[in-house]
Order: C-alpha cells, then structure tokens, then sequence
C-alpha cells in the first residue's frame, strides 16, 4: 500500500477469542480498560467464588482492546507487556491487527480524537435502549490509513508530545507536593496562638433550598456543592434561587470568600475548599450545602484564610470533624470549634504571599500541560485528515 486508503476496522483487525475455562480453587489476573484514554489496567484477582463467567478471555501483548460500555468515553488501548497473559470480560474484545499494513498504535490514535468519540457518542444516542458499543461497530468503523512508515511516523510525532506533557504533569504534581508541605508548616505553625474557628473566621452556612424559592422577584445564581472542586470552581452549570434583598446581605459571595463543602456521600469531597474570586457578577449567593468562610477585618485576611481552608482539607482536618454514617457532614456547629493557630496580620500576608506564589507556578505548569493537550489534539486531528502532511520519506534512511 502506498497511498492513503480509508478502511474498515475490521478489514486490518480480527477479533481473538482465546478462551479460558474457570476452575474452581484457581486465582485469575483480569484487565479492564479506563475511560478518557487511562488505557488498560490491571483490575485484581478473581475466582469462580467471585465472578459469574464460567469462562474469560486471555490477553496478549499488542491486542487492540476497547470497553462496550461508555465507549464515547475514549476507553481504547494497546495492551502493554505488564497485562501480558492476564484475562478479560467479553466487555473488553481483543483484536490482533494485520502488522504488515497496520500499526496498533496509529489505530489507537485514531479513536483519540475527540471528533470520532463525539460520532461515536452520537450513534449511541440514536439507537434507542442499546446499551453498548459492538464489535460489529468498531469493525465497521472507517479510519484513514497511509503507508505504515506514515503511521509510525506520526506515531513518532505524538510520542514526543505525549513526552512533554508527561513531564509537565510529573512536574506540576511534585510542586503540588511541596505546596502541600510547605501549607502544612506554614499554616499550622506551632508559634501562632490556638483560637477557636470562629474567633479567626466568620463562617456562615448557606440557605436551605426548597420549593418555595423555585420562583419569586429575586431570583439570584447561587453556587451549590456541584459547583465546588478541589480549588476550582465549574460554573458551567449555575442555579437560581429566590434570594429577597436581605437573604442576599446574609448569603451573598465576595472576592475573597472562600467555599467549602459541608457534607458528601464521598469522603474525598468532604470539607473540599475554593476561593470565590468574583467569576460572576454580584449578587450571587451560595447553598446550605456549603459554608462560607470569610476573614474578619483586623483579624485575618482573605488569602490566609483560603490557605488554612485548603490546609484542612488536605490534611483531613475537616474529615476528621464530620460526622454521620454513610453521608458525612461538617456542620456549623463543629466548623466554629475548630482549632486555627492563627499568627498576627503581617505573618499571614507572608504566609499567604508565599503560598501563592508557590501555587501560581502550580497553577501555570498544569496550564502548560492543559495547552500542549490542545496543540496534541489539533495537530492529531491534522495528520489523521492530512491538513498537516507527514511524508514517509522525511523518516530517513
């Protein structure tokens, strides 16, 4: 083959189904496949006594493999060495590609594009009560295929970024680390005066929702626990309630108000803490599933009390005072006896000035990462439709 063809799937792959027949008493090594392109992973060891198959499939290195369910999700991978000889669910199929006219790994950059999994996305929606994605579907999947010293040239070009951006985000998580431990030591400085919470803060707890704020005059955005993350906001999904004039005095949001989040079914959600930093403009008030804290004037400053917020967070502070069984909750209550080491105003601006600038340098690498990823999709996108040509001659000798 020497020119660019578009193909079938199934046309350069065919399924492999090695069968292994489950023997009681015996212990079996399984692979699943993560979703947003995570790949294949080693999901533990099962018995008969802890799976229903009589029967699984062996993977082999190089298998091309995909999850059914949630497969618009970029649940593909080649499987590595380390899964060699595991086994897999009739969920994950197992294809060998024909080597002389495809490299599994161009196949798999094929199903990268965030185009192809909004197709595949679609497809699924438009087939009322099907639940998965089929092997007849990935088989019959068209993909533009050019010469193999094309592919690997392209694979070539796509390793070297996925390089950068793997180093990017090693580097981004060590300096996350050191952030950390230098909040630990910081905020929670054995030097500083021992207060109750809420002798450092005013803490507030956001309004109940109910029905009878469904409508009214005073209809105001409100940000609810949804909205909260580990020190980012998503506010691409914003509600309105009915806040009258005053409730907007008692629940409104300003600069420098930092959100935490009171209760979860998820303990890793418990206590999870954001600066509102004016995203949208006011008025904007919060819910009762979030308490807000707010510095006092001549007591502490806004960015000292976002850093002991997010200090309390990951050490497990706010965890560690919540109670209930299956959903934990803070509460008010237990919020204002915690204890903050609070030092004078000057020690937390320096404090604060420290911390931020460590977390601007956080902050920029994970930009840094997040821009690459868009230059690796666009430049992808670009090879696969031939916008951006790669000849096989520019490979060398």
């Amino acid at each position: 083959m020497s020119e660019w063809q578009r193909v079938p799937v199934g046309k350069i792959a065919c399924q492999r189904r090695e069968i292994v027949r489950l023997v009681p008493g015996t212990e079996y090594r399984t692979m699943g496949v993560r979703w947003y392109s995570k790949g294949a992973y080693d999901r533990g060891v099962v018995t008969t006594d802890t799976v229903k198959a009589k029967s699984l499939y062996r993977v082999r290195e190089g298998d091309f493999t995909f999850n059914r369910i949630d497969t618009q999700k970029g649940a593909f991978d080649v499987v590595s060495a380390e899964l060699d000889g595991a086994l897999a669910t009739n969920e994950f199929p197992l294809y060998e590609v024909n080597e002389a006219e495809l490299d599994a790994r161009f196949l798999l950059l094929n199903f990268q594009r965030p185009d192809v999994l909004r197709e595949i996305s679609a497809m699924r929606a438009g087939s009322e009560g099907r639940a998965r994605w089929k092997e007849a579907d990935f088989e019959a999947w068209m993909i533009p295929m050019p010469p193999l010293l094309v592919q690997r040239r392209i694979i070539e070009v796509i390793d070297a970024i996925d390089d950068q951006i793997t180093a990017l985000d090693g580097e981004a998580e060590a300096l996350h680390a050191v952030l950390r431990r230098r909040r630990s030591e910081l905020v929670n400085g054995q030097g500083a005066t021992a207060v109750r919470a809420d002798e450092a803060f005013e803490i507030t707890m956001g309004r109940q929702r109910a029905p009878k704020y469904a409508t009214g005059p005073y209809m105001t955005p409100y940000v609810r626990s949804a909205n909260v993350g580990y020190g980012k906001l998503d506010l691409s999904d914003v509600l309105k309630m009915n806040f009258d004039p005053k409730e907007r005095e008692v629940f409104g949001l300003k600069p420098g108000d930092v959100l935490v989040s009171e209760g979860s079914a998820s303990q890793s959600a418990v206590g999870m803490p954001v600066m509102w930093r004016g995203e949208l403009p006011e008025p904007i008030c919060f819910q009762k599933t979030l308490m807000r804290y707010r510095a006092i004037e001549g007591v502490s400053v806004p960015a000292f009390v976002n850093h002991w917020c997010l200090w309390a967070y990951e050490s497990g502070a706010f965890l560690d005072v919540a109670g209930g069984t299956n959903i934990k909750h803070i509460t008010a209550m237990r919020a204002v006896r915690m204890a903050v080491r609070l030092p004078d105003l000057a020690d937390q601006e320096r404090i604060a000035a420290e911390l931020d600038t460590l977390s601007d340098v956080v902050g920029a690498t994970r930009d840094e990462a997040h821009r690459l990823r868009s230059v690796r999709e666009g430049i992808l996108s670009g090879l696969l439709d031939r916008t951006i040509d790669i000849k096989s001659t520019e490979l060398g000798d």
